[in-house]
């Protein structure tokens, strides 16, 4: 072949290889509008990537606006998207799967050799340039494995970020609930307070019997005690929901709850066909797909390379001094004589065999979790319009009847106070029914289109009981 004739080839393959370099490069946004789309569509708030150690202007003028009045619970999502710094972690994470990428996408590295041998008045130099012949056959497949990656790493930043909403929210419900409990458990101390009072000094005057005052005096007590652990559980709740929100810093946590838990919803939510719904949106279903979908192209190339996985060609020149330069060509091959590739065959094969059964074993626990997680929701529903609408009203009703007995002195100051803690247990246990109402929602939403809910909503031995109500005397 002539010079002339070689020239096209040469430039041709030149070409293409620019071609090849030029394929692979990072996005203008890191991929996080990928990032952004998911979690909007699930939790209806958007994330935001912070690229510098502290929030950026917008971000912070964005926070600013949200701690200046009382959180609500997508304020709550809102500002644990913006401000974890757990999450951003996550989110820089996305840099790190881009980065590999864009090098699984480019061109291997060329290597040169250089030798020098002299001696006896002789030098000799050898010189080659060596390039990955099996890297260039397998650009184009560890190229889309690199994308394939990429995609599941901006699925599982919108899984951290989908998962964390809903701890956010769930913190919320717990951190309002508490500090209303604790409020009114105030409210039953004082109440104590003078019932104990009125019968130490009913007890002076000779009118009370002395184990009618003890009884009081006791109520007094657990009353005492109650109010302490309400407290601490409220300052606990506070503390968590702090934390979700990455405002646990030097100047403490500044925002401020609302008074009471939102009211019950007029009906309840009655989610269409939720287990497609969970198959179709849940991330974690999704991720385990997109893994076997993944494995299964790896397998395809573990088998088109298991009898050479070394290959590596180059150009050669040696000059020897007094004679003329000699030039050439270069093959390296790993001769498949003990290993012929079918150990790492096998491996991709068990390894394709375990993730498909992993995203059959996902999909059904997705199902089986909407399930329980409805159940769970309709049955906190439920309890939460029971003590709302029977419970409580019968509660003051018999307090209202008492109250009239009292006025018409039928009945002693101390049987309607006896009367007035029976409302207690009956108020706290609709404040904790309305709580996890509240968070068997955020669990089914979860189920739903996010991912295993953590834990039931009615797994709560923290909080604080209503003190037992001791006899009526008089």
């Amino acid at each position: 072949m002539t010079p002339i004739s070689r020239t096209p080839a040469r430039a041709a393959l030149a070409a293409a290889t620019l071609a090849l370099a030029g394929c692979a490069s990072f996005t203008p946004d890191g991929g996080f509008a990928e990032v952004e789309r998911l979690t909007r569509e699930r939790t209806g708030q958007t994330p935001r990537l912070q690229r510098g150690a502290e929030p950026d202007a917008a971000t912070r003028a964005r926070l600013d606006a949200l701690l200046a009045q009382p959180l609500s619970a997508d304020a709550a999502v809102e500002l644990a998207l913006l401000n974890n710094r757990a999450l951003q972690a996550q989110f820089a994470g996305l840099g790190i799967a881009e980065a590999d990428r864009v090098q699984a996408g480019r061109l291997p590295n060329p290597t040169l050799r250089f030798g020098r041998l002299a001696g006896g008045g002789v030098t000799e130099i050898d010189r080659a340039v060596l390039v990955d012949v099996l890297g260039l056959l397998a650009l184009p497949a560890a190229s889309a494995a690199g994308q394939r990656g990429f995609e599941q790493a901006q699925w599982r930043a919108a899984d951290d970020a989908v998962n964390l909403a809903a701890q956010a929210r769930q913190a919320f419900f717990r951190a309002v609930a508490a500090q209303q409990l604790a409020v009114y458990a105030a409210d039953v101390k004082d109440a104590a307070d003078a019932s104990s009072e009125l019968a130490r000094r009913m007890r002076a005057a000779g009118n009370f019997s002395r184990l009618a005052q003890m009884r009081e005096q006791a109520f007094e007590a657990d009353a005492n005690a109650q109010l302490a652990r309400a407290r601490h559980q409220a300052v606990a709740e506070r503390e968590r929901l702090t934390r979700l929100l990455g405002l646990g810093g030097a100047a403490g946590p500044a925002f401020t709850l609302p008074d009471r838990l939102p009211d019950l919803p007029a009906q309840p939510i009655e989610p269409r066909d939720a287990e497609q719904t969970a198959l179709d949106q849940r991330l974690d279903v999704q991720l385990a797909k997109r893994a076997a979908e993944s494995t299964a192209a790896s397998l395809g190339l573990t088998r088109a390379t298991r009898f050479v996985n070394v290959l590596d060609a180059g150009w050669q020149n040696q000059s020897t001094s007094g004679e003329p330069r000699r030039s050439g060509y270069e093959i390296e091959l790993v001769l498949p004589l003990f290993d012929f590739g079918q150990t790492r065959v096998k491996r991709a094969e068990a390894v394709y065999l375990q993730a498909m059964h992993r995203a059959a074993q996902v999909a059904t626990d997705a199902r089986s979790e909407v399930r329980e997680s409805y159940s769970a929701y309709r049955t906190a529903y439920e309890l939460a319009r029971h003590y709302r609408d029977e419970v409580v009203p019968l509660r003051q009703r018999l307090f209202d009847e008492n109250l009239l007995r009292y006025n018409g002195m039928l009945v002693s100051v101390f049987e309607l106070l006896a009367d007035a803690r029976e409302q207690v247990g009956g108020v706290t246990a609709a404040v904790q029914a309305l709580r996890d109402h509240w968070i068997a929602e955020t669990q089914l939403r979860s189920a739903l289109t996010g991912r295993s809910p953590a834990g039931a909503p009615f797994a709560d031995s923290a909080a604080p009981a209503a003190p037992a109500a001791p006899a009526a005397s008089h």
